[in-house]
């Protein structure tokens, strides 16, 4: 890892991507990292745009903000054409399949069917964040699975473990299908 890995986590309000967010800085301290982890929500709680970022490190953080992300994730298509501009060149796009690409060619785009897996295949939209962490951390490898599993755990509502660790999994899933 580079000295400072910056995750920006966009969509609406209600998909639980600050619960995400949380989650991803808390596995990065559990494995002992430095991380910084704020949000921002639109006009409305629910429905309204909303981004979670982190800021993962082996060194001091320096600034608490992301300017420009090395990885965006990207659950709805306003979020995506909102923040693709604040993606570094050479950086990666998660996308869920829903949402049209983007027109850079200078970036890494994996379009993944995140909310399909969570509505369809999980029959919970609501782990949609959970799915989609277990993929971007399949692709940055950023934290340890066993943090990140840990982390996703510790945060979930009790009786929902279970759903939740398959969620992680699914989402490590779709990168490896889709790699394949």
């Amino acid at each position: 890892m580079s000295s400072q890995y910056e995750i920006r986590l966009s969509g609406s309000g209600g998909q639980g991507l600050i619960l995400a967010g949380i989650i991803l800085a808390e596995a990065a301290i559990e494995d002992r990292k430095n991380a910084i982890q704020s949000q921002s929500y639109g006009p409305e709680a629910r429905g309204g745009a909303s981004k979670a970022e982190v800021i993962i490190s082996n060194e001091e953080i320096h600034y608490p903000k992301i300017k420009d992300s090395d990885l965006l994730l990207a659950l709805t298509q306003l979020a995506c054409d909102k923040y693709i501009v604040n993606l570094k060149k050479g950086g990666t796009l998660v996308i869920d399949s829903s949402i049209e690409y983007p027109k850079r060619d200078d970036i890494n785009i994996i379009s993944i069917p995140i909310l399909d897996t969570a509505n369809n295949k999980l029959m919970k939209p609501l782990v949609a964040n959970i799915v989609a962490l277990g993929a971007i951390n399949r692709i940055s490898k950023i934290v340890s699975y066993e943090s990140l599993k840990s982390a996703v755990l510790a945060r979930v509502p009790r009786g929902t473990e279970v759903l939740n660790e398959r969620a992680l999994e699914e989402g490590i899933k779709l990168i490896k299908e889709c790699r394949e």
